[in-house]
């Protein structure tokens, strides 16, 4: 797991930093992750794009896209959107997980609070079921302490990240 580090972050932001990296590499078929607010800007990933190694090793492996969690943000908000609006469209109430099964790969998308999201981009073996799960978890844990406050938190999180790996 390869989140931006944790260092002078409140203990919530490091709590869904270590939620989000126990999720990584305890859930075998699990490709990378993105945690997204309701404006669809991304708060937290996995994104291997931040650790060398970790990437090298990655898409020494992976079959999928090789984007950056950027990109899976995007999808999730957009996945995210298009299910909400379908919901409301049939009255049925909130949605709460979206599942798309594809042939070499997998993507879930689970209400966590507040309209965040989060995304998991499985591998074709994964275990659709343990992935669910483990996702039911995280959303759990996590779900009451997403304040506007941390998103605040873990946005500016990543923007530090990403203008340290620009140098």
């Amino acid at each position: 797991m390869t989140a931006p580090s944790t260092f002078g972050l409140s203990s919530e932001a490091r709590n869904l930093h270590w939620l989000l990296s126990n999720l990584v590499e305890e859930v075998p078929g699990i490709q990378s992750v993105a945690v997204v607010s309701s404006d669809g800007l991304l708060l937290l990933s996995s994104d291997p794009d931040r650790n060398e190694q970790a990437r090298e090793a990655l898409d020494a492996k992976r079959t999928g896209p090789r984007g950056s969690a950027a990109d899976l943000a995007t999808i999730v908000s957009g996945i995210g959107s298009l299910t909400i609006g379908a919901a409301k469209l049939m009255d049925s109430g909130p949605v709460k997980h979206t599942m798309v099964a594809m042939e070499e790969g997998s993507l879930f998308v689970m209400s966590i609070s507040d309209g965040s999201l989060l995304g998991v981009h499985g591998s074709a073996d994964c275990d659709m079921s343990v992935v669910s799960y483990h996702m039911a978890l995280f959303v759990g844990r996590a779900g009451h302490v997403l304040t506007p406050e941390l998103r605040s938190e873990l946005r500016k999180s990543l923007e530090d990240a990403s203008a340290e790996s620009a140098r």
